[in-house]
Order: structure tokens, then sequence, then C-alpha cells
């Protein structure tokens, strides 16, 4: 189920995150849109945790992007290193604004704005156990399915 803004009816619409992080996103969508990657943003693992953007690629490889608007927000997370168990990929995406060296050496880094992103580090890649890639790729199929189900019937009470 998505998370959305309380006082909006628009299941579209996440309230809960800054402005300069959805402004993130945005370029990471507008920057991926020509590969084989497809994104669900704020979708939640097994265990509870919530990735930013969990993306499949074209081959079922599993990305998760964890999206830091500011150097407080990343040094608040120290759950991020649990994301890794439920990826092939693993990324942190950040705005121009945001000092890259903070980010660990060792993880992807991508830099976005609005308009689009670039990858500064790749991601190393960890070839994750069939069973979870399974479970994993069904979960996503479904809360992406649902999501679209909930904007088609807000888009039916527009008409």
């Amino acid at each position: 189920m998505p998370l959305i803004d309380p006082y909006s009816n628009n299941p579209a619409v996440d309230a809960r995150q800054s402005e300069t992080a959805m402004e993130i996103r945005r370029g990471i969508l507008n920057g991926f849109q020509e590969s084989d990657l497809v994104f669900v943003p704020e979708f939640t693992l097994p265990g509870g945790r919530r990735a930013d953007l969990i993306g499949l690629d074209g081959k079922g490889q599993i990305v998760i992007i964890e999206i830091k608007s500011s150097v407080a927000d990343f040094n608040a997370d120290n759950k991020w290193p649990e994301y890794k168990e439920f990826s092939d990929r693993f990324y942190f995406a950040s705005h121009p604004s945001v000092p890259g060296e903070i980010f660990p050496e060792t993880e992807g880094f991508i830099l976005a704005d609005q308009y689009g992103c670039e990858i500064i580090r790749d991601s190393d890649t960890r070839k994750l156990p069939a069973p979870t890639r399974k479970s994993l790729t069904l979960k996503i199929a479904r809360a992406a399915a649902s999501r679209l189900q909930l904007v088609s019937e807000y888009a039916a009470k527009l008409d």
C-alpha cells in the first residue's frame, strides 16, 4: 500500500518526503527512463524497513536506491546496511548541495537534481539467493499493480 498525503485524495502524492528528496527522486526516475530499470518508490522490505526506491532491471536484478537529501539525513540513518541483503546492487543518491565525500566509497553513488542523474560510482553486484529474489520480485510486482490500481481509480473519479 502506498504511503500518501493524508490531506490529499491523490494516491500519487507522498507528503512525507522533503522537497529536496522529491527532486532527487524525480531526477533518478528521469535519468533512468531510457534504461531497463523500472522503480517502485517507498517500498516496504521484509522486516518492515522502507526503501526509497526499489528497481527491477530486464534481467531480474534488484536495485535499491537510498535517497539522502542532506548531511543530517545521512547521519541520522544507520539502517541502510540492512537494505543490502535485499538487493543485487545498492546505491546512495543525493543532491549536488550535499558533499559526496560523506557517502561510503564501498557503495554505489548517484548524483541527482530534479532533471536527471549521473552514476558517480557504480555499485558492486551481489547475487541475491534465488528464493529471496523470487519473493521480492513478486512483492514488487504486487506493490506496483496495487498502486496502479489506486491511481486508476483516482483518475476514474476525476472523469
